[in-house]
């Protein structure tokens, strides 16, 4: 049974049928779904979906793009008062692509490496965002100590992703990878035994502009099955056991 490690299932596109979207995923074969948060507000909400979804497990994060201290801060804090509940800190990580300013991609670095801290205290996994910055973000994870470490659709190339490969650190592949040869590179070069499957709902599926859902995430596993050209099943049972590996279920 597949885990999609990376979703936003508590985004407003989901509100009007969030029920079928995840009964659709079950029917799937998917047994768990991580819904990461960008904000206070959707690490809230994650928990309380979770208390009415089981299929969901809630993690709790500060998007890239939020430059501000205080509310690091004040996530921190709440990530600490709900950490039982917690399978991740998440989404946390550096966005080059939006972010341009020397002084505040420093600002944003600073933050990010506030999280590691923290995931390190509390011994849980880091679900990473590293658009347009992945050397950066391995780079950080590595000189602050990461050990537990999800690198969300990494766009960064193959030389980027060594480091992070020799620190442990697992990177999950989106259903967009069929229209992506960056992705479809990486997988080319990147073991099996590092391997996760996310869909990152509800974006990054397989067709541009419609609305992504974790039912997509065999999608995944076919396009890792047909680039390495092996059986979808050794896939299965590999993304299954590094998902274990990382997140303990």
């Amino acid at each position: 049974m597949l885990t999609d490690t990376h979703t936003h299932i508590c985004d407003a596109a989901f509100d009007a049928d969030r029920a079928g979207v995840l009964a659709r995923a079950e029917q799937a074969g998917i047994q768990a779904i991580i819904a990461v948060g960008e904000d206070l507000a959707d690490g809230r909400k994650n928990l309380d979906l979770a208390r009415e979804f089981p299929i969901l497990k809630p993690a709790a994060g500060l998007y890239p793009t939020h430059l501000d201290l205080v509310a690091a801060e004040e996530m921190m804090a709440f990530i600490r008062a709900r950490q039982a509940e917690l399978c991740a800190v998440g989404e946390v990580g550096l966005d080059f692509w939006v972010v341009k300013s020397e002084k505040e991609r420093a600002l944003q670095k600073e933050i990010f490496a506030r999280f590691i801290a923290l995931s390190i205290e509390l011994d849980l996994p880091l679900n990473v965002h590293s658009r347009s910055a992945g050397r950066h973000a391995v780079d950080l994870l590595v000189a602050n100590g990461a050990k537990r470490v999800q690198l969300h659709a990494f766009d960064g190339k193959i030389t980027a992703a060594r480091p992070a490969l020799a620190a442990g650190y697992f990177f999950s592949i989106p259903p967009s990878i069929v229209r992506s040869r960056q992705k479809q590179k990486l997988v080319r070069h990147l073991p099996l035994e590092c391997l996760l499957v996310e869909t990152d709902s509800p974006v990054l599926g397989p067709e541009p502009r419609v609305r992504n859902e974790p039912a997509n995430l065999p999608v995944s596993i076919r396009a890792i099955a047909e680039i390495k050209d092996i059986p979808e099943a050794r896939v299965v049972a590999a993304v299954v056991a590094n998902t274990r590996a990382l997140y303990g279920f």
